[in-house]
């Protein structure tokens, strides 16, 4: 197996709950390591690796490439005498997926204990088609016998607990969870390695930065943001692939797995940074789609500290379940996106972007 797919794998599969995002971010950190002329991890463990610039001129601009490394999460609330182990959601978790999901508990001390959500049989609910119900009716069996057991396996309130699928190829998709967003971890990775690769010079300082706990509010970003006051910034996250069953493409758009990334024309989007992506797109005939978005992510960070920002989004069926589908012709472009821009840009493309 090729480094960079040996990486996709070790990074997808990694476990990175939001909040406790070491494992996975570790992998990631120690992939660009050899392509970056440092490192630098913030104290709640948002990271990034920096390619210098030429910096010719008076001034060094600062341009990002970002995605965000936390992955969809449960918390503990309650531990019952019966060893049923009671939750809510972390993060945009789905009540309706969990119940016969296989998961793993991320204990205080950084123990993983085997587990699964639990729910009657068919046989034994008052109705056969009852398919609502709130997250705080669900709960976590790890087939210890009580609660003393439970606790004995270092299970205790506030663990995260996170569902664990791995990786797979399906046709022409890969197919987990939490490819939203480590697939863009990946992405902006091996964008980072091709620029090393190819002993690519930009005049600009780029930084590769994998935030955390974008699914509890941009966190990370924010922090990156106020922190980095860059130039640019590129974002990406994922979209809604919308060509399935029980879509409304009038209010998501459609969207199309293995046509491309996505540009997203929401307010925070800066339309010169969309321009010059739909410039590359026709200039080197890579495929793009146009779609509205969403204001739910980390482009908001940056556009708050004043930084001009855009997003390349992966299309993605079935978001935040543990079958979270990218076309692999989509994760390729997007890498090949990524790489034209950042080389095509000029301070002059930069300073006329920021009225300057």
């Amino acid at each position: 197996m090729k480094r960079n797919k040996e990486f996709l794998y070790n990074y997808l599969n990694a476990y990175a709950p939001v909040a406790q995002e070491t494992e996975g971010q570790k992998i990631w950190t120690d992939y660009i390591t050899p392509f970056s002329d440092f490192i630098y991890t913030d104290a709640y463990g948002t990271s990034y690796g920096v390619k210098k610039g030429t910096n010719e001129g008076s001034k060094t601009r600062k341009v990002v490439i970002e995605a965000h490394c936390d992955e969809i999460a449960w918390i503990i609330t309650n531990i019952e005498e019966t060893g049923m182990i009671r939750v809510k959601r972390h993060g945009g978790s789905d009540n309706m997926i969990a119940p016969s999901k296989t998961v793993m508990i991320h204990t205080h001390k950084g123990k993983k204990v085997r587990g699964l959500f639990g729910w009657p049989a068919i046989h034994t609910r008052k109705k056969y088609t009852d398919m609502g119900y709130d997250q705080h009716e669900l709960w976590v069996d790890t087939g210890l016998k009580d609660k003393k057991a439970v606790t004995k396996a270092g299970v205790e309130i506030g663990n995260l607990i996170t569902f664990d699928t791995q990786l797979e190829e399906i046709g022409d998709y890969y197919v987990g969870r939490s490819l939203d967003n480590k697939i863009g971890g990946y992405i902006i990775a091996e964008a980072l390695r091709l620029l090393h690769e190819t002993n690519t010079k930009l005049p600009y300082d780029l930084y590769v930065v994998n935030s955390v706990q974008e699914e509890v509010g941009l966190h990370g970003a924010k922090k990156i943001a106020k922190h980095l006051q860059a130039d640019l910034a590129l974002v990406h996250d994922v979209c809604h692939n919308t060509n399935t069953p029980k879509i409304d493409k009038a209010k998501d758009g459609d969207n199309k797995g293995g046509l491309g990334p996505c540009l997203e024309y929401t307010a925070q989007n800066h339309r010169g940074i969309n321009k010059m992506l739909r410039k590359i797109s026709k200039k080197h005939k890579i495929p793009v789609q146009l779609t509205v978005g969403s204001m739910g992510n980390d482009t908001m960070a940056f556009f708050m500290e004043n930084t001009p920002t855009a997003i390349l989004a992966t299309p993605l069926k079935y978001m935040h379940t543990t079958v979270e589908m990218a076309h692999k012709d989509d994760v390729q472009t997007c890498i090949q996106m990524f790489v034209i821009f950042l080389q095509e840009l000029t301070i002059k493309n930069i300073d006329k972007i920021n009225n300057k």
